[in-house]
């Protein structure tokens, strides 16, 4: 047993020294039995929830209906979830009733997927009732029970399946895979937000294309935000070199290969106003590239993750190499004399005093012509180098006027 399971290993001794059965459940075993990185671990007992609340003194509810409590101990917290049954969901989202129960197996039947459906005891043996084990070592996804009813329980798990098909790079069983592509019509019950979320999942796997392709191939895709843009672009990305991209990187695709307003469109997927900013500036500056190095002039509005993205994207379009991106415009960014305007040694103020004008539109411009002087090299830039440039300029153009 390795970490985070040997911090967490004192909860399920106290909680089984208290009576209760305990185990480390769900996506932790299985990225432990495939050697991927652990970020946390979740517990599952037979102690319900106000037992549970006896045995840890700093506890919190934050799922108490449905069995949860957080416990925090040695600095850390654990969400501690009571064995349970389900019974009909009539959203095909959440269950109408959770029932407790003291039965192992009958906590894990509930779950979504056999890779998913084992747990672990504090000697580090598993419990496996439904072959996930050997599921894992042969890179199939197959449900727990029969696949319709599972995605008829919360159609989400879709989405889901399709999401590790990206992140394992494996394979649905035929029968799972089937009543995917039935059942594809319930993924229009899901709120938009939850869509979403199993979707960035997916664009930050490994094995995008063919998760992709099988969203389009199931009709999954139909349901989705945008669905009409979505299917479109998605069609065509999947014939370019994607997996290595990043999530960014995979919507920047997205939202070169369609047409429409991207505001309008990323907003449909319920996205922050910071994102979409971001990717509707990257999607301008790379419709503006043409086929030549980045300048300086290019690269200033941009920060370096932006210039990154729009290379990248701009290379996997054009099916030229990505390699070294990073390393040639890190040293192009490290040249500039300046990254922002407010590296810049004057200010609107400055300009105001020299020329002794009121505010106004010029300030902007005359900024925008010392900023790209600065860029360029043709003044140094500090406050009495500029003031000399600047006003030189100006009455040579005065002259040229007169």
């Amino acid at each position: 047993m390795k970490e985070p399971f040997l911090s967490a290993l004192p909860i399920l001794q106290k909680i089984e020294s208290n009576g209760y059965e305990a185990y480390f459940v769900g996506g932790a075993i299985r990225d432990l039995l495939l050697n991927r990185t652990i970020s946390d671990v979740d517990i599952a007992t037979s102690a319900r929830p106000e037992e549970i609340k006896a045995i840890f003194t700093n506890t919190v509810d934050v799922g108490i209906e449905h069995g949860t409590v957080l416990v925090f101990y040695n600095k850390e917290n654990y969400e501690i979830t009571t064995f349970r049954a389900e019974t009909e969901y009539k959203d095909y989202r959440h269950p109408d009733k959770v029932e407790f129960i003291r039965s192992l197996e009958g906590d894990l039947k509930r779950r979504d997927f056999t890779m998913n459906a084992i747990a672990m005891n504090q000697y580090g043996e598993l419990e496996d009732p439904f072959n996930g084990r050997r599921d894992i070592e042969d890179g199939i996804i197959r449900t727990v029970g029969k696949a319709d009813e599972r995605f008829h329980e919360d159609a989400l798990r879709m989405m889901r399946a399709v999401r590790f098909v990206s992140k394992l790079n494996f394979n649905i069983e035929p029968c799972t895979e089937q009543a995917l592509f039935q059942n594809a019509s319930l993924l229009k019950f899901i709120a938009v937000e939850r869509m979403t979320n199993e979707f960035v999942k997916l664009l930050n796997g490994t094995a995008k294309r063919k998760a992709l392709s099988l969203l389009l191939q199931s009709t999954l895709v139909d349901y989705l935000p945008g669905a009409a843009e979505t299917k479109s672009s998605l069609t065509k990305c999947i014939h370019f070199n994607i997996d290595s991209l990043s999530e960014n990187q995979i919507w920047l695709i997205m939202l070169y290969l369609q047409t429409g307003d991207p505001a309008v469109y990323l907003k449909k997927w319920r996205h922050s106003n910071q994102k979409i900013k971001y990717l509707v500036t990257c999607l301008h500056a790379l419709k503006n590239k043409h086929a030549r190095e980045w300048s300086i002039i290019d690269l200033y509005p941009l920060n370096l993750e932006m210039a990154i993205d729009i290379e990248t994207v701009y290379r996997t379009l054009k099916n030229v190499s990505t390699a070294g991106i990073y390393k040639e415009l890190s040293n192009k960014f490290n040249q500039m004399v300046i990254k922002s305007r407010d590296e810049l040694a004057v200010s609107g103020t400055d300009l105001m005093r020299w020329f002794e004008q009121s505010p106004g539109p010029w300030i902007k411009k005359m900024l925008n012509r010392i900023e790209e002087a600065v860029l360029l090299r043709k003044v140094n830039n500090n406050k009495e180098a500029i003031k000399g440039w600047i006003t030189n300029r100006a009455i040579t153009n005065e002259n040229k006027t007169d």
